[in-house]
This record gives structure tokens, sequence and C-alpha cells, in this order.
């Protein structure tokens, strides 16, 4: 295994020079660790079509090892089964489950979708949370799904066709422009924004950090801002805005959010989750370490008061 140090010299000098402003040398010896294990394999039953006792009966008899999510009665943490492994199962290949991250299962839990309530998946290949808001939801209502990349679109596609989720209208352009051509449509909106990838850093895997640059967060931040004033305006007042990204920084999360509180009419609200991985962020949002468990995610949640 590496050391702290090696692990150190590995990702990038201003991502490091960011962990040590923000944290103690405890805390980011702790990330770092949570950057070097290989995470146990994690997944959701699609209630569309299945059952937790039914597969929790399932990997039993077939010696498949698996351990309760505390916080989501329908998630399983697999012990002893890899990712391929599993998608060699029939219940996989049926649709019965989605392999999915613990922390991307957040922020479709914080938006808390209703049956017959029409919701926004702003930015959504490849289609995890999309599928896991329309079993929320029981397949009752109406979701959205936008998404800019053509390639990417076409496995979202595929992945609510497959889960089943019949609910769900697919489209294919610009998040920014949503806002424009839905004006106050959704009670809900997700914006599970385009990020710089932080909390998805593995540091012996240079292709998850090769490509970032304080220059990309920058930029970044740009369309994050577009993004928010685009779900601002598609949502309905008094309707939920739940806002995610997958990495760790200040300045695509904390500081967006900030600058959406100061120019657009919302209120950031409590999540009620209770989650061993995370830590508050300006009193209400939360951030969420990587760990063996789980990947780095930021998860805020906000109602539009008019």
């Amino acid at each position: 295994m590496l050391s702290i140090k090696e692990m150190r010299e590995r990702l990038p000098k201003e991502f490091m020079e960011f962990l040590y402003e923000k944290y103690t040398p405890v805390k980011v010896d702790q990330i770092l660790l949570g950057m070097t294990s290989e995470r146990y394999t994690t997944l959701r039953v699609n209630t569309l079509k299945y059952d937790i006792q039914s597969l929790m009966k399932y990997f039993k008899e077939n010696n498949i090892k698996f351990e309760r999510v505390l916080w989501y009665k329908d998630a399983l943490i697999i012990k002893n089964a890899n990712e391929k492994q599993i998608q060699k199962l029939d219940i996989y290949e049926n649709g019965y489950i989605y392999l999915q991250s613990l922390s991307s299962m957040i922020p479709p839990i914080v938006l808390n979708p209703k049956e017959g309530e029409k919701v926004l998946d702003l930015t959504a290949a490849p289609g995890s949370k999309t599928t896991q808001i329309s079993a929320l939801m029981n397949n009752n209502g109406y979701i959205l799904a936008n998404e800019l990349d053509k390639i990417r679109y076409e496995r979202l596609k595929y992945n609510i066709e497959a889960q089943g989720a019949k609910i769900v209208e697919v489209i294919n352009g610009r998040g920014e422009k949503i806002g424009d051509n839905y004006i106050e449509y959704f009670d809900k909106v997700l914006l599970d924004t385009p990020c710089s990838g932080e909390g998805r850093f593995i540091i012996n895997s240079l292709a998850t950090y090769r490509d970032w640059s304080p220059k990309k967060v920058k930029e970044l931040t740009k369309t994050q801002r577009k993004l928010i004033q685009s779900a601002y305006k598609a949502l309905k007042t008094n309707g939920i805005m739940v806002y995610s990204t997958c990495t760790l920084n200040e300045e695509e999360n904390e500081n967006i959010l900030k600058w959406a509180l100061e120019n657009l009419d919302l209120k950031l609200l409590d999540i009620n989750l209770k989650l061993k991985e995370a830590e508050i962020a300006l009193n209400k949002a939360i951030r969420v370490l990587p760990s063996k468990e789980t990947e780095g995610f930021f998860v805020a949640k906000m109602i539009k008061k008019s």
C-alpha cells in the first residue's frame, strides 16, 4: 500500500493545497485513505420490478454477502463480489437492481419526489438518479430527463428502458435553456451538475484526476451558475431544488450556493439524513467524504420562495 507521502505526491499539487487549507492534517490523511481504498460494490433494488426482501433472499441463496444501508432500506453494500460479477447475474440483466454508488443515491432521497409530481432531472445521464426518482414515485407522475452529450443521452435512454421507468421523457439539449422553455413548470428539480469530480479521485488511477486543474474548476463554476439559474426558472414557487456534485472544493459547492442564495429567491433547507461520512456545510448542506463505502459528494436542498 502507498504511504501517505506517496499519496500526496501523486495527486495534483493545487488540489492537495486546497485540502490542507480546508482540513486538518488528520482529516486530509483520512480523505486520502478514502481515495486509495477499492470501494465496496453498492446497489439498490429497483422497486418497480423487485423488492428488497426478495433480493436479500436471492443473494443468500447465491452466497453473496451483503450489508443493509441504515439510511436507505432499498440499498445494499456487497461484501464479496465486484461489479463485473454482479453484472453476470440474471437479476442485473432483468433490471431488478441498479449498480450505483451510495453517495449518488442521496440526492433523490433528499429531493423526496412524490407520486403525481412533475420532476426535472436537468443533467441526467447515465440515469442512476432518474431511475431512482421514478422508483420513488412508483411510476406515477412525470419526469423530464435532459442530457447534452449525445452518447450519454443514448445511454440514459437505455437505462431508463431497462429499469422500466415509464414516466420519463428523455431529451437531448442544453440544460441552460430548459428554464426558458418550462417556466415555473416543475414541482421539484434535481441539478446533479457537471463538476470536477474530486470526490471520485482514485490515487492509483491517473485517469480519474489527469484532467483536473484550477482552470477547469473555474470554467465549471460558470456552467454551474447558468444551470442553477435555469433550474430556478423551471421550478414552481414553493418548489424544491436539490443541487449536488461529486466534488469537494468550495468553489463548486459552497460558493455556488452562496451565489444562488444572493441572486435568486432561494432558501436553504435542512437535510434530515444521518450519514456517518457526512459533514455540515453552510449550516444545512452536507459534504460526504471519500471512504470504503462512499464517493465524495456535496448535496444541498433549497426551496423557491417566490
